[in-house]
């Protein structure tokens, strides 16, 4: 394969995280909650899933664990958002510092309590995960299409499930009455109400979508992207997710053709380096993050504001006093 194929096949698997991230988090700010804490939710999501693959042997088991870690942690930010009318930003700050410490707390010492729940020995967690993490796998056929076949078609079947989730968020979001009244509570919350629905749930359910959906990118990390764990693994990808979906203009095909690109500039280094490159490493590293940078410069510009399309109650908590 050339270069750019090379390339745009590596940034795909690099790019599959941040968009399984940016669609969770497009599902829970078009229902009017802004969530900061998917730096917090990835790295739960990375550690947990690792643990659960290390102690069962079963990357199934380790994505399920990731998913519910994710999840889990997610309820936080809901409770304290929804229920208790906290502020989005500050609580989604607030998690990602905790998740942060918390993983990088627990990932640093051997988990006793649950070796002896597996009759397993306790291991420290930056050992790689044991077995075979997530191959890339060649679809027959379709990875012989001419230049699309080897990037689209030759990869782990964590990035094939992204695909199909890529799809089942548009369809939730534009198809579905489901979507009809997530889009509703996003715009206007009381009106939503009035005709029925009920608007705490259905933000409930969206921000326990975003946190699945953040701890599944979390276990591709440590399970497919990058093989065991390591403190704060998740290099800023949260934060990138953020980006994408304002730039994506919350939606999620767009969210997910820009997550693509960042993809493609985290895969620049590697790629780069390994043809002998005489570019410095470290301002290749710094790409997706200029790019982080520019995106958010671009998205304050009076042109880019008029095609927003910004959920109208995003970050307002809502209470049934307020429509009164």
């Amino acid at each position: 394969m050339d270069l750019i194929t090379i390339l745009l096949q590596s940034g795909l698997a690099q790019a599959a995280p941040i968009i399984l991230v940016a669609l969770g988090e497009v599902v829970s700010e078009r229902s009017g909650v802004l969530n900061l804490g998917l730096e917090g939710m990835m790295l739960m999501g990375a550690l947990f899933g690792f643990m659960g693959t290390y102690y069962t042997d079963s990357l199934l088991v380790g994505c399920l664990v990731g998913i519910l870690a994710g999840t889990a942690f997610s309820l936080i930010h809901a409770v304290l958002t929804i229920s208790l009318r906290a502020n989005q930003i500050v609580s989604g700050l607030a998690l990602t510092i905790f998740g942060g410490g918390f993983t990088a707390f627990i990932g640093d010492k051997p988990i006793t309590w649950l070796a002896d729940l597996f009759h397993a020995i306790p291991v420290q967690m930056t050992m790689a995960v044991p077995n075979d993490s997530f191959r890339a796998i060649a679809l027959p056929g379709l990875s012989q299409i001419p230049v699309l076949g080897p990037i689209l078609f030759n990869q782990n079947l964590l990035v094939y499930l992204t695909y199909l989730l890529i799809f089942g968020v548009w369809f939730l979001l534009n198809r579905t009455r489901f979507g009809l009244n997530v889009r509703s509570v996003g715009e206007n919350p009381a009106c939503a109400e009035v005709m029925g629905v009920p608007v705490n749930r259905t933000r409930y359910i969206c921000v326990l979508i975003g946190g699945a959906f953040a701890g599944l990118g979390g276990a591709y990390l440590s399970l497919a992207l990058s093989p065991g764990w390591k403190e704060m693994m998740s290099g800023g990808r949260g934060w990138v997710a953020i980006a994408i979906v304002i730039f994506g203009n919350w939606k999620a095909v767009r969210s997910s053709l820009g997550a693509l690109l960042f993809g493609t500039l985290y895969a620049l280094d590697s790629i780069l380096q390994a043809h002998g490159t005489m570019v410095p490493t470290h301002f290749l590293q710094m790409l997706p993050y200029l790019a982080t940078i520019g995106f958010l410069i671009i998205a304050r510009t009076k042109a880019f504001k008029k095609s927003m399309g910004a959920p109208e109650a995003l970050t307002n908590p809502y209470h049934r006093e307020s429509r009164e």
